[in-house]
């Protein structure tokens, strides 16, 4: 029985061993690719870099389908009344665009605050998950929109093969894909795994509000009715709330409202529009709505927003 338990201690020291090397080896890979801090939108489709200095102030965001993996430093989260914590070596899984605050509360100028952020497929998740034939969540599992799990350097060396083929501009149309997809079966099967067939279970709830939500996304001007997005969920008007307010965290109408919100706030950012222009884009008729709204959604007034926005 001794030399058992002392096997197993030493394969889990090897296994943190190997984990820390390939996050290290990460980290570097992360820190060469710039000096500066900032938010990096790489050659690899949907791939970020997110470098940071110095903590900084809590921001309202909206969080989507999506994996992050936190390299050095570390952030808090404010999900509805909760604080979450993520740490260097942790993951974070979103399945549902989910309104947050955000703000990185670890990082230095010799230790920078380092995290990589790939937006995740719908259609590769389900066709992932036909393919292997996995298992779904049993009645009692109870789902989160948002996972934070510790990760294996199965991950980090997936995560490193990726952002390293943006030095191999030639292979990003054949690689890329086959990468992507090694980082869903790895998902699948690892800590976040059940989080991921949840939403792929054909036929459950979720399955049905994550098509609404998709349809919202795209027609967030558009004027639509509770029982309306109920129908097109084949879920009474009643069911159809609580199932969307259990997966967003927000009802359908306020959705709707953080969506018009959201996309006001990037194209100020982006684009140089004023509150008016963005107001009306998104389909505010009265520009003092738009306002109160948006300061409740952001913490400030458009304008003051966009200018801290702007300084990081």
């Amino acid at each position: 029985m001794k030399n058992t338990i002392r096997k197993e201690s030493t394969t889990e020291q090897v296994s943190v061993m190997n984990s820390n090397n390939a996050n290290q080896a990460l980290v570097e890979q992360v820190r060469a690719y710039s000096s500066k801090e900032g938010s990096y939108i790489t050659d690899i489709p949907g791939l970020e870099v997110h470098i940071r200095n110095t903590p900084t102030a809590p921001l309202h965001c909206i969080y989507s389908l999506g994996f992050s993996l936190i390299l050095q430093g570390s952030k808090q989260l404010a999900i509805d009344d909760r604080q979450v914590p993520v740490e260097a070596g942790q993951s974070m899984l979103t399945t549902f665009d989910t309104p947050i605050v955000s703000h990185v509360t670890e990082a230095t100028r010799h230790q920078p605050f380092l995290a990589i952020v790939l937006k995740l497929d719908y259609d590769l998740i389900m066709q992932t998950c036909t393919e292997l034939k996995l298992d779904k969540p049993d009645r009692h599992f109870e789902y989160q929109s948002i996972s934070i799990q510790n990760m294996d350097d199965g991950i980090y060396r997936t995560m490193s093969r990726l952002l390293a083929l943006e030095q191999e501009p030639e292979y990003l149309a054949s690689l890329v894909p086959l990468i992507k997809k090694e980082l869903v079966i790895r998902l699948l099967h690892g800590p976040h795994g059940m989080q991921l067939r949840h939403i792929a279970s054909v036929g459950s709830p979720s399955n049905h509000i994550l098509k609404i939500v998709t349809w919202m996304k795209k027609n967030f001007t558009e004027t639509v009715g509770m029982n309306e997005l109920a129908g097109q969920a084949h879920m009474s008007a009643s069911s159809f709330r609580v199932h969307f307010k259990a997966l967003t965290g927000s009802s359908p109408l306020q959705y709707m409202k953080n969506l018009r919100l959201q996309e006001a706030r990037e194209q100020m950012l982006l684009n140089g529009l004023d509150a008016t222009q963005a107001s009306n884009l998104v389909g505010y008729e009265s520009a003092s709505q738009f306002s109160r709204e948006y300061s409740r959604l952001f913490g400030l007034p458009p304008q003051k927003d966009i200018q801290r926005l702007r300084q990081y």
